[in-house]
């Protein structure tokens, strides 16, 4: 795939209808851009939560608490399962480790603010931004793909909301500069004669 990429896009390109290829093309590019930028932010974010947890969980002494951050943070690609599987390990191993209420409610506070952290501020800056989504759309897109799909939905929910996102935008643009669009605005009344001299008069 790698080394026959550019021939299979050349072969591909030669297939598409030539009054609409730079319209195809353009919209192609567009959709590779929101995707990368998706796998960038995604990446960036796991990256983040990796350092936050990870550097937490040791500064409070938790046996393994590196270990647990990184792995949380590398596991929020999939939604929930990252913070589920670094909740519920890091609790277990604080409770045999400290035994005690207050280290525990510590430990549990981390993954406590990272989540706000990132469900407010992280992933709608790193990843809404990039695919060009308000984050409403992206909880909807989730909520959708779950409902539908299951897991695999909420897997792939964020980046076919987007791609979906791209081809909304295209058609909106190509509606609003359409003559239906332009002919049913409503035309100005044309001003009477009596309003003109009034006009004249007052001017």
């Amino acid at each position: 795939m790698l080394r026959d990429w550019d021939k299979l896009v050349i072969k591909v390109r030669g297939w598409l209808p030539s009054d609409n290829k730079r319209v195809i093309i353009q919209q192609a590019k567009e959709v590779d851009k929101t995707l990368s930028g998706y796998i960038r932010g995604q990446t960036n974010v796991c990256l983040l939560l990796g350092a936050f947890y990870g550097i937490g969980l040791s500064l409070v002494g938790l046996d393994f608490g590196l270990f647990i951050g990184l792995a949380t943070g590398i596991l929020s690609f999939i939604p929930y399962v990252g913070l589920l599987f670094g909740f519920v390990l890091g609790m277990v191993i604080a409770i045999l480790q400290f035994g005690n209420a207050v280290d525990v409610s510590i430990v549990a506070s981390i993954f406590v603010i990272g989540q706000v952290v990132e469900g407010n501020f992280i992933t709608p800056k790193l990843v809404g931004d990039k695919v060009g989504l308000h984050p409403v759309w992206i909880i909807f897109g989730m909520m959708a793909g779950a409902s539908m799909f299951g897991f695999l939905g909420i897997l792939v929910a964020i980046p076919v909301t987007a791609v979906i996102g791209v081809f909304v935008r295209f058609f909106l643009a190509q509606y609003l500069k359409s003559s239906f669009y332009v002919s049913s605005k409503p035309k100005p009344k044309p001003k009477s004669k009596t309003a003109k001299r009034a006009v004249k008069a007052g001017s």
